[in-house]
């Protein structure tokens, strides 16, 4: 009989003890009948499930053109070949088909019943939604170190996500986290997926297109993953550019505003460099939210960092430098930081803070959108002519 396991559940260590031909399967939305699954893998002894994919295809709610959403696609399933899987899937409702497109291997891809193949799936988000500014959460699917899962990223920011809309939710509406981000240092440890920067650009902004021709005009890009963010940043630029009447914004990460960076420095007991990676931070809001998932017991601190003064590892990095070293010049288990500082309740107050910024931010990107249209509408500058 065939077992299932979660694939971001596992350490990248334990990931790297896989046999490379234990079928690895992605799925777009979830909710399939496993037993059929199996079958069609000839029932092997186990098989791993990656994050559901949210959306994006048709009957998902929220379609985006095929190419750039199986291009998305293409280069999850590519990391894992990377990493020396031999039987790496992707899991679709029946009646999609990818072999028109490109630069995928049709082999990869299995089809079975869902509900997604109904016609009538309502829209993500719901039209009744427009006029709240749209958050728009992407974690990722990354090592960890050895004591935090791979989908520390993903966890965290939908918790600040689902926790702002819970606490505003007159004024945002969260889209369903995306657990795949960007990741340009994977050559260093197992496990960690990459979608890729320009294929990440290219579904983004084609997101913006899709909710801007439904009506939508403010949008909160908000990640859980350092990676993300210099993408997420040519994302709003673009963005702003193509669609004028718009406000989209991103930050660099969570916590990491002027409430959050209250907060960090209010509760951290690490010195800098103990909050860079599956640190303090990160490993407080795991055992505050997932504490099942966290394994203390392996948690190594790491803080060795090579450093100058304008290039150093923290969660609110200093310094002009930017720069993309191999990760094994800084860290032997992954971990950038001081995981054994965290604790559950630096995490629940570091979420408060964090939800308590979001919110702060939505009310400052509606100002922003009102009164930039109100100068617009009164013909301010080239706009009056």
């Amino acid at each position: 009989m065939t077992t299932f396991f979660p694939y971001e559940e596992m350490t990248w260590d334990k990931v790297a003890e896989l046999p490379r031909d234990t079928p690895l399967v992605l799925q777009l939305g979830s909710d399939y009948d496993r037993s059929l699954l199996a079958s069609q893998l000839s029932d092997p002894p186990r098989i791993g499930l990656l994050p559901a994919f949210p959306f994006g295809w048709r009957g998902s709610g929220l379609e985006l053109p095929g190419p750039i959403f199986f291009q998305y696609l293409s280069n999850l399933l590519d990391s894992l070949r990377d990493d020396g899987f031999t039987r790496v899937h992707c899991l679709m409702p029946q009646g999609l088909n990818p072999q028109s497109f490109q630069a995928l291997n049709p082999a990869s891809f299995l089809t079975l019943p869902h509900e997604a193949q109904k016609q009538d799936t309502a829209f993500v988000p719901p039209d009744s939604e427009r006029g709240k500014v749209i958050l728009i959460p992407i974690g990722h699917t990354e090592q960890h170190g050895y004591h935090l899962p791979l989908s520390v990223d993903t966890i965290i920011i939908d918790a600040i996500a689902k926790g702002t809309a819970h606490k505003a939710p007159t004024r945002c509406y969260t889209l369903p986290v995306m657990p795949y981000g960007v990741s340009t240092h994977r050559a260093s440890f197992a496990a960690t997926l990459n979608a890729g920067g320009r294929a990440f650009e290219d579904f983004w902004l084609a997101v913006i297109d899709v909710l801007v021709q439904r009506g939508f005009d403010r949008f909160y890009f908000i990640s859980g993953h350092g990676g993300n963010t210099s993408f997420l940043v040519n994302i709003v630029k673009y963005a702003g550019e193509r669609h004028r009447r718009i406000f989209c914004a991103t930050t660099w990460l969570h916590t990491s505003g002027k409430i959050g960076a209250e907060a960090l420095q209010k509760y951290r007991t690490s010195p800098i460099g103990g909050m860079g990676h599956a640190g303090e931070l990160e490993t407080s809001y795991m055992l505050h939210l997932r504490p099942d998932l966290c394994h203390m017991e392996r948690a190594v601190d790491e803080t060795d960092f090579i450093s100058t003064p304008d290039y150093y590892m923290d969660w609110i990095e200093g310094g002009s430098l930017v720069a993309n070293p191999p990760w094994d010049d800084d860290s032997k288990t992954g971990s950038y930081g001081a995981g054994s500082h965290g604790t559950a309740e630096k995490g629940r107050l570091w979420l408060e803070a964090a939800v308590e910024e979001k919110i702060d931010h939505v009310e400052q990107i509606h100002e922003q959108h009102e009164r930039r249209e109100k100068r617009r509408r009164a013909g301010y500058g080239l706009w009056g002519k």
